[in-house]
C-alpha cells in the first residue's frame, strides 16, 4: 500500500512493529541460560525485580521512538514520569519487558509492550514476544493480528471447561462456583500476555489483582478489544490511560459476548477468595 494511503494509525503501527522487533532482539541478548550476558538485577518497591535488560530496552525505545515522533508524550515503567505526557495529543505507553521476573527465570512468556494512547484510549498496539516467536498487533481501526494473521477471542459454550488464569486463590474459588468446570492454567508472568491469551482464544477468563499500571495493560487492552474480547475493571468500566494516576484496580478479561457473565463470576470468586 502506498504511504499516502496509510492512516495515521497504520504509520504508527509500522514504527512500533519495527522498533518493537529490534527491542525484542536487544532483550534476547540477556535472555536464557545461553545468553551472551548475564543481566544485573535490582529490586524495586514491592519486591519487584528490574534488570539491566529492562533499562537497555527502555533507553533504546525512548531514543528511537521520540526521535521519530518528537511531539508524542512518553510513559514507561522504567522512566521517571514528569507529567508532560498529559499535554501531548498522542503518548507512547511502554513496558520494556513485561514479565521481568519470568524473563529472569528463563520463562519464554514475556514481551515488549508498546502502545500509543490518544484521548485516554490505545489506538495502536504491539506485543513483541521474541522468545515465543510471536508478534501481536492491532490498531483502533483494524483487526488484531498474530504474526500477521487475524485472531478472534473464544466464545465458549455452557458445559465447556472454563480456562482461567489469575491468582491461585481466585482460581480455587472459581472451581467451587457453578455452572462451569474450571481448568487451572499455569501462571504466566506477563500480565500483557495473559490478556492477549484471551485475544488468541487460549484462555477464557483472566482475573488480575489491583496492582497493574498503564504500561502493563494498554497494548494488550487494544489487541484484546479488536479480537472480540473485553478488558474492564471489576465494575465493568472500560479502562482509561494516560491519566494523572496510572494505577488500576482489579481487572477481568474475557470474550466480549460473555463478559457480563464472566464479570459476575469473577467478582464472586474474588470476594470469596479475599
Amino acid at each position: 500500500m502506498p504511504d499516502a494511503e496509510l492512516t495515521h494509525n497504520d504509520r504508527d503501527l509500522i514504527l512500533l512493529k519495527t522498533l518493537g522487533y529490534e527491542a525484542g532482539q536487544l532483550a534476547m541478548r540477556w535472555f536464557g541460560p545461553e545468553a551472551a550476558d548475564n543481566p544485573e538485577v535490582w529490586m524495586k518497591e514491592g519486591d519487584s525485580p528490574v534488570s539491566q535488560a529492562d533499562f537497555a530496552v527502555d533507553e533504546f525505545l525512548r531514543r528511537e521512538l521520540l526521535a521519530a515522533r518528537p511531539d508524542y508524550g512518553w510513559l514507561s515503567e522504567e522512566t521517571d514520569d514528569d507529567g508532560s505526557r498529559q499535554q501531548a495529543k498522542r503518548t507512547f505507553v511502554i513496558d520494556p519487558i513485561d514479565g521481568t521476573r519470568g524473563f529472569l527465570n528463563h520463562s519464554r512468556q514475556w514481551c515488549v509492550s508498546l502502545a500509543i494512547v490518544e484521548d485516554n484510549r490505545p489506538v495502536t498496539a504491539v506485543l513483541e514476544c521474541p522468545a515465543l516467536g510471536e508478534t501481536l498487533t492491532a490498531t483502533a481501526d483494524g483487526p488484531a493480528l498474530l504474526n500477521g494473521k487475524p485472531i478472534t477471542a473464544c466464545t465458549f459454550f455452557d458445559g465447556e471447561t472454563l480456562r482461567v488464569t489469575g491468582p491461585r486463590s481466585a482460581q480455587t474459588a472459581l472451581m467451587k462456583l457453578k455452572p462451569h468446570r474450571v481448568e487451572r492454567m499455569e501462571f504466566v508472568p506477563s500480565l500483557a500476555y495473559r490478556i492477549a491469551m484471551v485475544a488468541m482464544a487460549r484462555a477464557d477468563l483472566i482475573v488480575a489483582r489491583g496492582s497493574a499500571k498503564d504500561w502493563d495493560l494498554a497494548a494488550a487492552d487494544l489487541i484484546c478489544h479488536r479480537a472480540g474480547g473485553r478488558l474492564t475493571d471489576r465494575d465493568g468500566s472500560t479502562l482509561a490511560y494516560n491519566c494523572r494516576d496510572v494505577r488500576h484496580g482489579q481487572l477481568v478479561a474475557s470474550c466480549a459476548t460473555r463478559h457480563d457473565e464472566m464479570l459476575d463470576l469473577a467478582r464472586r470468586a474474588i470476594d470469596k477468595a479475599s
